[in-house]
Formats: structure tokens, sequence, C-alpha cells
């Protein structure tokens, strides 16, 4: 039994880096194909009676991990200078707005057909306003490396913008200004520790002597991240900061704590471990993706009574997302595709409060606008591509 694990294991990750791999050409984002790849392993299990324990209780966990990894691997790649700011802020405000409008609007459709509270139907909109960086970040890879910037920044900032936003309103029974302050100091609290522990982690980067010393690294920074979420901090703040000072180092040699670290040496370390992050999330999400893909059942996806909410919510995504890039003056093709969702989707989703969980939003209707906005990305970067293409001729 434990070697046909073993063996299943492993061609399932080699198939999902096939698909990784592939993906540049056909345009087809891996997640669909291993969403499916799940679901026909399920299948087939139950074709043979093949008994297989309970996996939903791992899912949240290889969300957590695979959220941060993918975001730590963004934000290594983001280069920050004052040159940059005007990109930042632009990038920023493209990620924010969005989840403001779909959240209120779609918010506001939950309260009026379903009866419950405002604050309850926009806990359950919220995580279908937050672009995946999981998805987002790979599927730039090919695009020019303006593009990709955008994508990266837009997209991790979505996830910082949206757990913050869910963390606030669903944990949040009243809206007082006892409440706001204490969510602004828990901003300003995790930007501290954000700086003190970059310092920390920077300092032991390039300290530590002994031939492992990425995974320590790696499992502080899930560890600071676990526990900031204990006290309800922002703790992807944590990630993304930590990993543009890494990926940034060239910026702050003139200052001398960072001369005593050694840049010419830790920026080294830094590519080193900027390759092992890498590895380690696209295992994390190939292997998310294929337990997602399992523990789908098939009338999730055919579901005609949440069809016409997915379809509406996915036309209504890209329409602010054509309006914002309009009015920022930012190229529509091929961005306007880019706004899938995915894994930060589902991980929210399954933190709605039994409380507060809307009869509206469910697993048909999150799955089908995942595949939807996966669907919309894939045919318009297919399109954009035979564009450039027929341009060149």
């Amino acid at each position: 039994m434990t070697t046909s694990i073993i063996i299943s294991i492993c061609a399932l990750l080699l198939f999902a880096y096939v698909f990784d791999i592939s993906s540049a050409r056909t345009k087809i984002p891996s997640v669909i194909l291993l969403l499916f790849l799940g679901w026909g392993v399920k299948q087939t299990a139950n074709f043979f009676a093949i008994e297989i324990p309970n996996l939903t209780s791992v899912l949240p966990i290889l969300g957590t991990i695979g959220l941060i990894l993918i975001v730590l691997e963004g934000s290594l790649e983001l280069e920050l200078t004052r040159s940059k700011l005007p990109f930042v802020r632009k990038s920023s405000l493209v990620a924010f707005i969005p989840i403001i409008v779909i959240s209120f609007g779609l918010g506001a459709v939950i309260h009026y057909y379903s009866g419950i509270s405002f604050k309850s139907a926009l806990t359950n909109s919220i995580p279908l306003a937050i672009i995946s960086s999981s998805i987002a970040i790979p599927s730039a890879n090919n695009l020019i490396s303006k593009n990709k910037e955008f994508i990266t920044y837009e997209s991790s900032l979505s996830d910082i913008f949206g757990v913050i936003m869910f963390n606030f309103i669903a944990f949040n029974d009243y809206f007082t200004f006892e409440s706001i302050s204490i969510f602004v100091g828990q901003i300003i609290l995790i930007i501290i520790i954000s700086f003190i522990a970059t310092l920390g982690l920077a300092f032991l980067l390039s300290k530590i002597k002994h031939s492992v010393k990425f995974a320590p690294i790696i499992l502080l920074v899930i560890l600071i991240y676990e526990i900031s979420k204990i006290y309800n901090l922002p703790a992807l703040v944590f990630i993304l900061l930590f990993g543009i000072f890494l990926g940034n180092l060239d910026e702050l040699k003139h200052i001398k704590f960072i001369q005593r670290l050694r840049p010419e040496i830790l920026t080294n370390e830094v590519h080193k471990f900027k390759d092992l992050t890498a590895e380690m999330a696209f295992l994390v999400r190939a292997l998310f993706f294929l337990l997602f893909g399992f523990l789908i059942e098939t009338s999730e996806i055919i579901n005609t009574d949440t069809i016409i909410w997915a379809v509406g919510i996915t036309a209504s995504i890209f329409v602010v997302r054509f309006i914002l890039l309009k009015i920022f003056k930012i190229a529509i093709s091929p961005l306007l595709y880019i706004a899938p969702r995915g894994l930060i989707t589902i991980l929210l989703f399954l933190s709605i409060p039994l409380s507060q969980v809307s009869p509206l939003v469910n697993n048909s209707l999150i799955l089908q606008v995942i595949i939807m906005t996966a669907l919309v990305m894939m045919l318009g970067l297919i399109f954009n591509k035979k564009a450039v293409e027929n341009s060149k001729q």
C-alpha cells in the first residue's frame, strides 16, 4: 500500500510539472488541468473501489503553506526603487479598488436575495473579490517584464488587502472607533514585527554555516506567520516585506547595518533561497489543487442552481477590471484577462464562521467562479499570443 501511494504521488506531481511547463505554449492554466486530474483520480478510485481516507482537513494546511510560499516567491522578484514608486502605487490601487467595489456590490446582492445581515453577506463576498496570486503569478511568467511585474505586485497585494479586510469584517461583531483603532494598531504592530523579524532572518541567513540553512529560515517564516495569525495580525504583510527586503539588497547596501550582513555574500545566498522557495511553492501548489480537485463532487461542477450566479460574478469581475485599467491608462491586453480566483478564495471561503455562512455562496459557486475566471485567462492569453504573432508578420 505504501509503495502504491508513493508511486501515485510521484506520478501526479510529474504530471503537474508537465502541465506547468506546457502552459507556456498551450496557455491552458495548470490549475485547471490539476483540478481535473485530481477529480479524475477520485473517479478512478471510486471505479476500482479503492478506499481513500478523508483528506478534507489537509486542504487548509496545504493552502496556508502554499499561500506563504507563493507570496514569498513573488515578493522576492519585486524590484523596489524610487523610480518604481508610481508603478507600485498604481498597481496597489488596481489591486485594492476592485476588492472594495466587488465585495460591497456582491455583498449587497447576497444580502438582498438571502436575507442574511449585510456584514455576513460582505464576509461571503470578499473571497470572490480577490485575485489569486497562486494562479496569476505563474501564468504571467511568459509576459513582458513590465506586465509580469504588474501582475506580481497586483496579485500579491490583492491577497494581502483581501485577507486584512476579510479578517476585519468577519471577526469583528461591531465596527466602532475602538475596533478600527485596534485594527490600525495591528497593522502598525505587524510592520514593526516584520522589520525586526526580517533583519533577524537576514542575519541568520548570512551567518549560518551549516549545510542546512534555508529550511530553518522557511520554517521560521511559517512560524512567525502562524503566530501572527493567532493574534489576528495581517501576517501576509510580513511575508511581502521580508521578500522585498531580500530581493532588493543591492538598493540597501549603503545602510551600515546591511553592510554588516556582508551583502555581497548574502546576495548569493538569496539567489539560492529564491530557487528553493520556487521549488517548494510548485510542490505545495500542485498538491493543493490536486487535493482540491480530488475533493470535488461532479454535481458541484454542473450545478445549474449556481451557474447563473457564477456567470454574473465572473462578468462583473472583468467589467470592473476593464474600467479600472482604462481609468489608470494601463494596457488592456493581456492584463484584463489575468484576474483568476483560486487558492486564497478557497482558504477564505473555508474560514467563514458558521454563523455567517450564506446558502448562496457554496462549494459549487466557488468552484465555478474559479474555473470560469481561469478559462477567461486561458482564452485571453491565447488570443493575445495570436495578436502578437500577427503583428510581427
